[in-house]
């Protein structure tokens, strides 16, 4: 009785209009459309050496991202990116677009992705910015995870100024 009980409010008060009007005035479209439809989430094998990844978190909020980029070695360009989140829509939001933003960019190229511009684009109100640092943190610490792969493989010192400028 109480699971049909709370369905019913549960479950009819969700699907409401006003209930879907108030999420859709408290989030931009751009939020709602890249946490009802995220682009890009999964995972990739974390030994390949191709792949970089960045794992994150925002203690005050509870929000953790995963990132990562696969790279196409002779190019240095990032060919494919996912993400796992767990997190509010705008964590999600986040991490969605930046993975679509990384594809297709070289290495020093995603480095200057910054979380104002992530947040400028999802129009993130203040209260959420730290959902785009996450993402931007993210970019980083898998362009870093990459570098160091690649410098643990290679044995040379090739890699070293893209590893100092992800630490910038």
């Amino acid at each position: 009785m109480l699971r049909h009980i709370s369905h019913r409010v549960l479950g009819q008060g969700l699907r409401s209009p006003a209930a879907v009007g108030g999420l859709r005035r408290m989030y931009h479209e751009r939020v709602v459309d890249h946490y009802n439809n995220p682009r890009n989430v999964g995972s990739f094998d974390k030994t390949d050496p191709n792949v970089g990844t960045g794992l994150v978190g925002a203690p005050a909020c509870g929000d953790v991202m995963k990132l990562q980029i696969r790279v196409d070695e002779e190019s240095g360009k990032i060919v494919d990116a996912c993400f796992k989140t767990f997190g509010c829509g705008s964590a999600i939001a986040s991490s969605s677009v930046a993975t679509e933003w990384v594809k297709g960019k070289q290495m020093e190229e995603v480095l200057s992705i910054r979380n104002t511009e992530i947040a400028k684009h999802l129009s993130l109100p203040p209260v959420k910015l730290h959902c785009s640092m996450l993402a931007e943190d993210a970019i980083k610490a898998a362009v870093k995870d990459y570098e160091a792969k690649r410098l643990k493989s290679n044995g040379s010192e090739e890699a070293a100024p893209m590893e100092k400028a992800a630490d910038a």
